[in-house]
């Protein structure tokens, strides 16, 4: 285990935190995942008295530590959003699936104020430049000229002795040369000491001030419904007042689904337009098409069965189930059309294409859903974004593909009226050629 007091491996000014850095065996060397060993920690950690403790997730030495939930709330005044971060705190700690509730900035950090009698030193003949210089010569230090020594620049700081800059009574040893009597004034008649907390840091983002509020997630809870309700209570609480964005995996989260959510729109419409162009109609492709949302609700239906949720890798998968469900009714409405042509009506032609079709959309769902079980069945890192695709390609492709016989056949039959043979324009042209010739 790798300890550091203060917590960090760089310059910092906190000085109530320590953290420690502990690295897990290889997947294949435990019988545990991260999350649930993660999880055993953060019980044992809650118990200790007089302590704010948790464990996050790390992937490497150098990398981030960042909880799954990184809320940020962006305003102009940092008082404003200390007061906001306080009043969403105690609305969150009503959840029962947030944990180690935390935030970016804590005013733990010890500051002292000088406040300067403007009256009383005009009065003396002291200007306010000249306090401010004094203090921080004395109690900082201040680079007054440079000389040269045998071709080497050196600078000449003034500063005072550490000893006389320990506590903030030294202030009163300190004493300010008048600018009108020329005696030497007490600082301590002058200034008056205000000590206060601040945070270490005061951190910006997209260039507004902001607190960032963090957590974890229980078994069960989701990173979305965590966000949702986070961002729910700001604008039932503080109206539309802060600035809402996110840092980290949260928002990774928002912009894969908003991602995916385009890209899910852009594959239903350019199988669409793929469709219509290769029925030479536009009504064919929805006989078709109904297909996607039987597959979804597989999907769906199977990721509650499983226990899983509707993550980003789910997303992806619903986004392959597109193409894997339109191919059934593809090979129905395309073996209908051709029958058709030959001449025969639209219900005998569909009931001919679906006992008919019936073999190969079983052969293909079947490879299909075969190919997707070692994605179920593997097992190590990263078996559970498997996992849940596999259980996505499965349940969709089966329900999908059961329906389709039924659903595809009945949908024709009700669209096909609004539609003629592929051939018509030729048979037509066959048939006024037989008649000129007559």
């Amino acid at each position: 285990m790798l300890l550091r007091v203060p917590a960090s491996f760089a310059s910092t000014n906190e000085v109530n935190s320590v953290r420690g850095i502990v690295v897990l065996s290889r997947w294949s060397e435990r019988d545990r995942s991260m999350q649930a060993i993660m999880a055993d920690v953060n019980r044992q950690l809650a118990a200790l008295p007089g302590y704010r403790a948790f464990s996050v997730a790390r992937r490497s030495l150098g990398g981030g530590a960042g909880k799954p939930v990184e809320f940020v709330l962006g305003g102009g005044d940092y008082d404003e959003l200390a007061r906001w971060r306080d009043i969403l705190t105690d609305r969150a700690d009503e959840n029962k699936g947030l944990s180690n509730l935390d935030s970016d900035y804590k005013e733990t950090k010890p500051q002292l104020e000088v406040i300067i009698d403007k009256d009383r030193a005009a009065d003396v003949g002291i200007s306010i430049a000249r306090i401010g210089r004094t203090l921080e010569t004395m109690l900082g230090f201040r680079k007054v000229t440079t000389y040269i020594d045998r071709g080497e620049e050196y600078d000449v700081i003034l500063e005072g002795k550490k000893e006389q800059k320990q506590t903030p009574t030294d202030i009163r040893n300190l004493y300010v040369r008048s600018e009108t009597g020329n005696e030497l004034i007490p600082l301590s008649s002058l200034v008056t000491l205000k000590e206060f907390a601040d945070s270490a840091s005061k951190n910006r983002f997209n260039r507004l001030r902001s607190i960032t509020l963090s957590a974890t997630l229980k078994d069960g809870y989701l990173l979305g419904d965590a966000l949702d309700y986070l961002a729910a209570i700001t604008r039932a609480e503080l109206g539309n007042a802060p600035v809402i964005n996110y840092k980290g995996q949260s928002r990774e989260f928002v912009d894969a689904s908003r991602a995916l959510f385009v890209a899910f729109a852009l594959s239903l419409l350019i199988v669409y337009l793929v469709l219509a162009a290769q029925f030479e109609s536009f009504v064919h492709p929805l006989t078709v098409m109904l297909t996607v949302p039987l597959a979804v609700a597989g999907a769906l239906g199977g990721l509650y069965l499983a226990g899983s949720s509707l993550n980003v890798y789910s997303q992806v998968g619903i986004l392959v189930l597109i193409g894997l469900a339109a191919k059934n009714g593809i090979l129905i409405v395309e073996f209908a059309n051709q029958l058709r042509n030959e001449g025969k009506p639209v219900a005998e032609a569909i009931l001919e294409s679906a006992r008919t079709r019936l073999r190969p959309v079983l052969m293909t769902s079947v490879s299909t859903a075969i190919g997707a079980v070692p994605l179920i069945l593997a097992s190590g890192a990263g078996a559970e974004s498997r996992f849940t695709i596999g259980v996505v390609i499965i349940s969709g492709v089966a329900l999908s593909t059961v329906l389709t016989l039924f659903l595809v056949p009945v949908a024709y039959s009700l669209l096909a009226r609004f539609t003629s043979a592929t051939n018509r324009v030729a048979l037509e042209i066959e048939a006024l050629e037989r008649d000129l010739s007559n």
